[in-house]
């Protein structure tokens, strides 16, 4: 699939942890009034079944701002829910079994943490990389951070578009100016707002500028 890059300049990664009193489907829409252009859906606490409900219900609302869905790891719940895309670890179902299932179907994107990786998914099929963590992370404790003179490595290594990730704040974003990312994917930074539309509106405006100087 010919994954449009201007799709990964804010992309949203979802997390329970800051709901707060509301429903994840209140926070998501909530982003995409802030102007996410992609929204990823991660749950490692919900049964299969209630997985894919949250992902029509959340994919409904999606398309509603035409803004493409993605699963994270489970390519069945993706297949099920009707979802625009899967997102796969190295430690997941391997990327070239994902793309002989789906053929040209579905989204396909990839963590990597080297140029090696990154070039193993891109001829593996995928559309385009996760890379990082570039600042650590608030979300993970088993993660060391990216060099960014390894993100630019990986960049230049495949020519499907790179978002970073990894402890991306307002504060930081900036700094991944000249790497060669085509945008950002935010969890704590959109979701842990206390408006979360107006923090979304404010990093996507950050990226678009970031994206933009060479």
């Amino acid at each position: 699939m010919n994954f449009d890059r201007n799709r990964l300049r804010l992309y949203a990664v979802t997390d329970r942890t800051w709901l707060h009193g509301q429903t994840l489907r209140q926070q998501v829409e909530a982003a995409l009034q802030g102007g996410v252009t992609c929204v990823q859906l991660r749950e490692k606490q919900l049964d299969r079944e209630q997985f894919i409900q949250l992902g029509r219900s959340i994919g409904c609302l999606c398309q509603r701002y035409g803004v493409p869905l993605l699963i994270n790891d489970d390519l069945e719940v993706a297949l099920a829910c009707g979802a625009d895309g899967v997102h796969v670890g190295q430690d997941d179902l391997p990327v070239e079994e994902v793309r002989r299932r789906v053929g040209d179907k579905l989204i396909v994107g990839v963590s990597a943490h080297n140029p090696e990786e990154a070039r193993r998914a891109y001829e593996g099929g995928a559309d385009y990389l996760g890379v990082g963590a570039v600042f650590g992370s608030t979300t993970k404790t088993n993660v060391t951070a990216l060099s960014h003179e390894t993100l630019r490595a990986i960049c230049d290594a495949v020519p499907i578009p790179v978002v970073a990730i990894g402890g991306i704040s307002r504060d930081n974003l900036p700094r991944l100016a000249g790497t060669g990312v085509a945008g950002v994917a935010v969890v704590s930074g959109i979701f842990a707002a206390d408006d979360i539309t107006a923090a979304s509106r404010e990093l996507r405006a950050l990226s678009d500028t970031m994206t933009q100087t060479l």
